[in-house]
This record gives structure tokens, C-alpha cells and sequence, in this order.
């Protein structure tokens, strides 16, 4: 199964996504333990750029049982360097297994129902911020699609928007189309895309990696 459900894991659930023909079963579901949800509110002189993201831990494909997710490494990679505020997406009924392969079922059906998964927190106020990072798993070749549902309920225009996905092979797999579709008054700047294997057990090179993007973005 090549499912693009890669980097986030464990219980808790990025927005589109559709297997295609052969579902993109690049095990991708793996990311991030809870973190604060609620974003800080930009203030005078302090960042304006903040990190939205979905994450998960538990059994991930090819990197086993996880205690951070592997969008939340990177998430904490970007922060470091940026200052960003964080945002995560967790979901108000974390119905999502911790083992790979039912949560990959899981992932599936909701795509095939178009589900809309409540979140947890508030959702954010982005008035305030110039720049917005999106990070998610691949699922099936898309967000997950608890992402959907901040997409639909948070209008942006006029942000630059900058995505990132945590993957077992399906890479970037359209998330900055999926982005400049949603938010056509926006500006989708290039992404960034990190096998989720890489993510757990070479971050040296995941570092690298995102300090060259970062400031090819002007970082």
C-alpha cells in the first residue's frame, strides 16, 4: 500500500485527499503528540509567521511505534528557525487508531465520505499574521481530512502560504495546487516535502534540508 498518509501519527487526525486508482499507501500517517493548540496572538515587534499543523504518533509505516510525530519534528525545526507561532489541528473526537494499518482504513473512509472531523480547539485568529505555514501527513495521496475542515471555516487572502508534508513516497503530492485553490487571493510560495522515515531517523539531514528551503524562502 502506498498510502501518502505519512508523517503525522497516533490518535488524533490534513483536508483533501483521494486515493487514486492504487491508493498512495505510501504508509504515511505518522505524526505529532499534542501540543498547545491554541495560537498565540501576534503582537508588536514579535513574530507575524505561524505554523498550522496536524500530527500523530503511534505505529507509523517504517519507523514503528512513535513518540513524536513526524510533522511535529519538522514543525519544531521551521519554529526554531523562524519564531513562529504554532497552531495544531487536533480533533475534538480522536477516534483515530494508533496501529498503521487501521488508521489507514480509517483515513480512507473519511475520504470516501468527504467526512469534515470536528476540531478540538478554537480555531485560530490569522488576521494578525503575513505568514502562514501548513503541515500535515499524506493521506492517500492528500490532507486528512480534519485539514478540510479548517480550510472551509478560516477565509484567508492576501497571506503568503507555504506547505509541507511528512510522507512515505508520495512526496509533496499537490498540496500547494490543493492550497492556491482554496485560497485563490493568496500566494502559495514553494514547499517542502520529508519522508517520514527521514523525519524519525535522519534529522541531520532533515535539518539541512529545511534551513536550505527556509532561506531560499528569504528566512
Amino acid at each position: 500500500m502506498i498510502i501518502s498518509l505519512c508523517a503525522c501519527s497516533s490518535a488524533a487526525a490534513q483536508n483533501t485527499a483521494q486515493p487514486a486508482s492504487t491508493p498512495e499507501v505510501t504508509p504515511a500517517l505518522t505524526d505529532a503528540e499534542p501540543v498547545p493548540a491554541a495560537a498565540k496572538a501576534p503582537q508588536e515587534n514579535k513574530s507575524k509567521t505561524i505554523i498550522v499543523y496536524f500530527s500523530r504518533t503511534g505505529e507509523q509505516y517504517n519507523v514503528g511505534v512513535i513518540e513524536k510525530g513526524n510533522t511535529a519534528i519538522v514543525v519544531d525545526m521551521i519554529a526554531e528557525a523562524t519564531g513562529a507561532d504554532l497552531y495544531e489541528i487536533l480533533p475534538a473526537d480522536d477516534h483515530y487508531p494508533m496501529t498503521y494499518n487501521a488508521l489507514i482504513d480509517v483515513a480512507l473512509q473519511e475520504q470516501r465520505d468527504h467526512a469534515r472531523p470536528d476540531i478540538a480547539e478554537e480555531l485560530p485568529d490569522l488576521s494578525g499574521y503575513d505568514t502562514i505555514f501548513f503541515g500535515s501527513p499524506v493521506w492517500w495521496g492528500d490532507w486528512p481530512m480534519i485539514y478540510y475542515t479548517f480550510f472551509e471555516s478560516v477565509p484567508l487572502s492576501g497571506k503568503t502560504l507555504i506547505p509541507f508534508t511528512t510522507h512515505a513516497g508520495s512526496g509533496l503530492s499537490g498540496f500547494d495546487r490543493s492550497l492556491a485553490a482554496q485560497y485563490p487571493d493568496c500566494t502559495v510560495a514553494k514547499g517542502l516535502a520529508v519522508a517520514g522515515t527521514d523525519a524519525q531517523n535522519h534529522q541531520d539531514k532533515v535539518q539541512t534540508a529545511v534551513t536550505n528551503w527556509l532561506t531560499e524562502l528569504g528566512f
